[in-house]
């Protein structure tokens, strides 16, 4: 049996990151706010729930140039990372609602959470205020190099043939309920190995510590380029134009119907005055559904697109209720 290694470090919680080229937040200061009573004032702070490295914290650092070289005014990057992304949910839903602190999330905090504890520090719906979505982020299936596998139906083979010896990584919610809906509908049991963060999920993956996670291809498709681990399926019912060679899980006849899709969107708190909220989503809107911001993050294989706060509104709602079924279905109880 293989060995399992859980991440257990301590998630270093990295400061404020500025982005732009090389310059000090000192010298962009004077000519970021020299218009007297515009917003911003102030650097506004884009809080991201996972590590530097991971595929939201990827999208969010394009989000914070371009979202600050529309507003004229700096925009960092915190990532606060751990404990399924509720650090950093908990923090943003008790920041000021000024427009100073905006929260880029996922599905992990605001539809899966809710169902994966039984008690939250944080409501998604009621402590949040919706700005913006921002796209999708696909996922894929991916397996150590040395797994003797090619496609999905050789992996349940292989499982069926060696109890007791997949296991399957997760750094995020999706993560999570994607494995365990796979073992479910499979019927192949497989050990869940938790990490706070996929960067390192990633590294054990190659190591050999666990067999297989699944992994959106933000964060992913680069090192599956490089060849350290192989991708053989996307968990969306339909195949993915950003990597249109992988088949879904759906193809395979024990998981007809498979379909998990993450996505992406930013909030602030409660609260935040109307006409802070309509200034950002133009701008995020405009970013997202933008051909500049498209190119850039695909490349990264992320699906932007970007909506009005009531759309995200009524969505968080709706994911809710979906990813309540997804988790029930799985059999997952909350911790």
């Amino acid at each position: 049996m293989q060995k399992i290694a859980k991440d257990m470090s301590v998630t270093n919680r990295r400061g404020f990151i500025a982005l732009g080229a090389g310059i000090g937040l000192g010298a962009a200061m004077p000519r970021a706010f020299a218009q007297e009573g515009a917003y911003p004032k102030q650097p506004i702070k884009l809080v991201v729930p996972f590590a530097a490295g991971s595929g939201t914290d990827a999208v969010a650092r394009i989000t914070a140039q371009m979202l600050g070289e529309a507003l004229k005014g700096p925009v960092i990057v915190d990532n606060r990372a751990g404990a399924n992304g509720v650090i950093a949910a908990e923090a943003v839903a008790k920041a000021a609602p000024d427009g100073y602190t905006l929260f880029m999330t996922t599905n992990t905090t605001h539809s899966a959470n809710p169902s994966l504890f039984k008690r939250l520090p944080y409501d998604p719906v009621k402590d949040y205020t919706p700005i913006s979505r921002m796209g999708n982020l696909p996922f894929m299936l991916v397996v150590n190099n040395d797994l003797p596998v090619k496609n999905v139906a050789e992996l349940l083979a292989w499982g069926r043939a060696n109890p007791g010896k997949l296991s399957y990584a997760s750094g995020n919610s999706t993560g999570i309920v994607c494995g365990a809906t796979l073992s479910r509908m499979s019927g192949v049991p497989m050990l869940h190995v938790p990490y706070k963060s996929t960067p390192p999920a990633i590294a054990d993956l190659i190591g050999g510590q666990v067999s297989m996670m699944v992994v959106d291809l933000a964060a992913g498709l680069a090192t599956v380029k490089a060849g350290k681990m192989r991708a053989i399926a996307v968990t969306t019912q339909e195949r993915t134009r950003l990597f249109p060679e992988l088949p879904p899980l759906a193809d395979t006849p024990e998981l007809k119907g498979f379909d998990i899709t993450s996505w992406n969107g930013v909030y602030g708190p409660a609260g935040m005055p109307k006409d802070i909220v309509a200034r950002l989503n133009q701008s995020l809107a405009a970013m997202a559904n933008g051909p500049v911001f498209r190119e850039r993050v695909a490349k990264l294989g992320f699906d932007a697109f970007g909506s009005t706060p009531e759309e995200l509104g009524t969505f968080t709602v709706a994911e809710l209720a979906k990813w309540k079924k997804l988790i029930d279905a799985a059999g997952i109880q909350p911790e």
